[in-house]
């Protein structure tokens, strides 16, 4: 099989059906229908391996319009004889009249057709069932002009002849269904300009269809022929030769940029090259023409291939997400397009390539796990799509949503049902976004003390707990494996404090529309959708990291970063920055392992401009390690120093005792000072008593704050309570020596 983007195989089929007609007595014989009329005739088999050996059903379609259903037994006579049953009155039910058109579904046993109805179509949609019932059980409108003077038959055998005749003469449609409860009826129609193509897909589960209408390169009139259609689940597979492959997204066909269009060689199949072509199942194609049936399905590697190589933005958004969601997970697939990624950053213009992954991943591992959930979670981070596609026109129009008759069914119509359900409450609405996640996390952060004492917060600490749950899972995972990158395990206040709102705001949304799942199957949704999204985070540094053959123990700081470390740590400012737009957690030590790479490898001005930027986060692991493990030289003074004056409050009260130099005494003491000040308030404090000091000193003013900051300490007011030897000696020394050092004199 050569690459191409659709690939083939041939298969035979060697499966036959035999109809006994009974010729007796001499010349009376039993016919179903007049010799001169042409007739096609399908088998009905809804139970695969049924034992039919002795009676047949199967479906009579006439020119003239209509369809029968003949149930015929055969009995065992003497020794070698059979003969039909009650031969003298066959068993018959009609099935439908004045039909124009019909489409047979053998997989599903179902038969599609469509009756005139004044000005418009009315697609309508007829079950069969194993217990030899059928009903009817769609009906939808459409606007579509379909040939009254001739019937056309699709998947019920095939005439060159005959049929070429009808083809000419009649619309070229089909309809295709999709194991996720999807329903298209495509189209080609008829254009007025030359070198144009016009063909029409009616989403009919999402209530619209859209119509596309491509410019043809200059080429021979006879060259040209009808679009040929293909089921491939997923999609749905416009096809001219020679000319383009669209591929459409069913699921998600709202955005033009899921979908591929190709041309010129990335639009060739290497069989069938004609449009004699029917796509009699998913994944299949029947080439009328020849009488070969071949399996059709996506090519990973032409994909990938395109995707590396490809220069537009919507083509690489399709390929990316057909990637994801029609190969489903396979790790090699996803280190490739890792890869790509980390490749193309600063190359995609119109969307984030890591916000699209994981969003996308994410959608494509949980939403097999619970009916419903695909229209739940996200699928994209895109709102909508300005883009457009060289050579090709789309125009959308909302049609009526088809109607449903049916009772406890399973399979392909309750997900039709659901779909359907789902358009009429504004589906668009039903999928969850971080932009009321966004909003209170910002509120959450900028009104923390007003609300702390609030039910809605201490609600948002309790589902912080399940943060550590979800730690403890992505570590149990990471830690199983080798430990490739340097992450460590540490707490993170606002992590949980994030992953709390987003476990409740999530956990909220899935409520209020599965509430037949249960809370205890929600809650672990929730855990899994947020544990995969740490595990896809360390995936995406985990493969970087490999990349660049960057090894676990390269966390120190006495040495700069190599290009490598450049690269990654580049990378991680994307991951930090998607993540931001998506308002989502990250794993426990990023933001350690960002600043530990920011450390070595950029300079002092860039990389404070980055942590007063909130690009860089300054963590206890992080600082508690430079400060212990860099020398005092100038330069690492003035870096530790710069460092301790960004330190938040709770943060520089655990980290400075670990740097023994005057500078950082001197800040230490002057925090001390002014928090023993401030917890005083309005406190009456009585006139200090001079005691002996450790250090003999007859400045006043420095005695004076000494005793008022004992007295303080006396009643019982200590901020530094986990450091003992922060205390009003402390600043008393600290003072003096400071005081030594500015006039140049040496203390002892």
């Amino acid at each position: 099989i050569k690459e191409c983007y659709l690939k083939h195989v041939v298969f035979a089929v060697s499966k036959y059906l035999t109809l006994l007609i009974e010729i007796q007595p001499i010349n009376n014989v039993r016919v179903l229908k007049a010799v001169d009329s042409c007739v096609r005739v399908q088998f009905l088999y809804p139970v695969e391996g049924r034992n039919a050996s002795r009676e047949s059903r199967l479906l009579l379609v006439s020119e003239d319009k209509y369809i029968e259903q003949f149930d015929i037994h055969v009995v065992a006579e003497e020794e070698h004889k059979v003969v039909i049953e009650k031969s003298g009155q066959l068993p018959r039910a009609k099935v439908v009249d004045d039909l124009v058109w019909a489409q047979w579904d053998m997989m599903e046993q179902r038969l599609f057709y469509i009756v005139p109805k004044e000005s418009k179509s009315t697609l309508r949609c007829v079950q069969f069932y194993p217990d030899e019932n059928f009903n009817s059980i769609l009906e939808s409108h459409l606007d579509i002009a379909v040939n009254d003077t001739q019937l056309k038959l699709v998947n019920f055998g095939y005439d060159y002849c005959q049929d070429q005749d009808v083809a000419s003469k009649s619309l070229n449609l089909q309809v295709f269904t999709s194991k996720a409860g999807g329903l298209c009826v495509c189209c080609s129609l008829v254009s007025d300009t030359p070198h144009e193509i016009i063909y029409s897909i009616y989403f009919l589960h999402k209530g619209y269809n859209k119509t596309f209408t491509v410019s043809l390169e200059r080429t021979e009139s006879h060259q040209l022929k009808e679009v040929a259609f293909m089921n491939l689940d997923y999609y749905v597979a416009a096809y001219l030769p020679g000319q383009f492959l669209h591929l459409l997204n069913i699921q998600h066909p709202d955005l033009l940029c899921y979908s591929l269009f190709l041309t010129g060689e990335d639009a060739r199949i290497d069989t069938p090259q004609n449009c004699s072509i029917r796509s009699p199942w998913v994944s299949a194609v029947l080439d009328c023409s020849t009488g070969s049936l071949y399996n059709v399905s996506i090519s990973d590697r032409a994909l990938l291939h395109l995707l590396q190589r490809s220069k537009r933005d919507c083509e690489r958004l399709a390929a990316l997400h057909c990637a994801l969601l029609y190969f489903q997970h396979t790790e090699d697939l996803e280190m490739q397009i890792i890869r790509w990624i980390s490749e193309n950053l600063s190359t995609c213009h119109s969307f984030d390539p890591i916000q699209e992954f994981i969003i996308a991943s994410l959608y494509c591992r949980m939403c097999p796990e619970t009916q419903n959930l695909d229209k739940l979670l996200p699928y994209t981070s895109l709102h909508d799509w300005i883009g457009v596609v060289p050579g090709v026109t789309c125009t959308t129009d909302i049609i009526s949503l088809p109607v449903l008759e049916f009772q406890n069914s399973k399979g392909f119509w309750e997900k039709l049902n659901s779909n359907l359900e789902s358009v009429k409450y504004a589906e668009p609405h039903l999928h969850y976004h971080s932009n009321m996640l966004r909003r209170e996390w910002r509120n959450l952060s900028e009104e923390r003390e007003e609300r702390r004492t609030t039910a809605y917060l201490r609600n948002i600490f309790e589902n912080a707990k399940k943060y550590v749950l979800v730690s403890i899972i992505f570590t149990s995972y990471y830690f199983a494996q080798a430990r490739l990158v340097p992450l460590f395990e540490e707490e993170d206040y606002q992590q949980q404090l994030l992953m709390g709102l987003m476990v409740a705001q999530l956990k909220d949304h899935l409520m209020r529309h599965l509430q037949y799942v249960g809370k205890k199957k929600i809650d672990q949704i929730v855990l899994d959708y947020v544990a995969n999204l740490l595990n896809l985070v360390h995936r995406i540094i985990k493969e970087v990291w490999r990349r660049y053959q960057l090894h676990s123990c390269i966390f120190c700081f006495d040495e700069r970063g190599s290009a490598g470390e450049f690269a990654v740590f580049h990378i991680m400012s994307r991951i930090l920055e998607a993540a931001n737009g998506l308002c989502m957690p990250l794993p426990p030590g990023f933001h350690t392992l960002h600043l530990g790479l920011g450390v070595r490898c950029l300079p002092l001005h860039t990389l404070l401009h980055y942590i007063d930027n909130g690009i860089l986060q300054l963590t206890e692991t992080c600082v508690r390690k430079l400060l212990k493990d860099l020398d005092d030289t100038e330069q690492n003074e003035k870096l530790k120093f710069s460092i301790v004056m960004r330190l938040p409050e709770a943060l520089g009260q655990k980290v400075r005792q670990y740097w023994n130099h005057p500078i950082n005494a001197n800040l230490i003491a002057r925090k001390y000072v002014k928090l023993l000040l401030e917890k005083l308030g309005n406190r009456q404090c009585s006139r200090p008593i001079p005691e002996n000091l450790s250090v003999p000193v007859e400045f006043l003013p420095l005695n004076y704050l000494t005793n008022v900051l004992a007295e303080i300490e006396n009643q019982g007011v200590h901020p530094y309570e986990k450091q003992d030897h922060v205390n009003a000696r402390f600043v008393e020394e600290t003072a003096l020596k400071h005081t030594m050092a500015l006039l140049g004199l040496k203390y002892s």
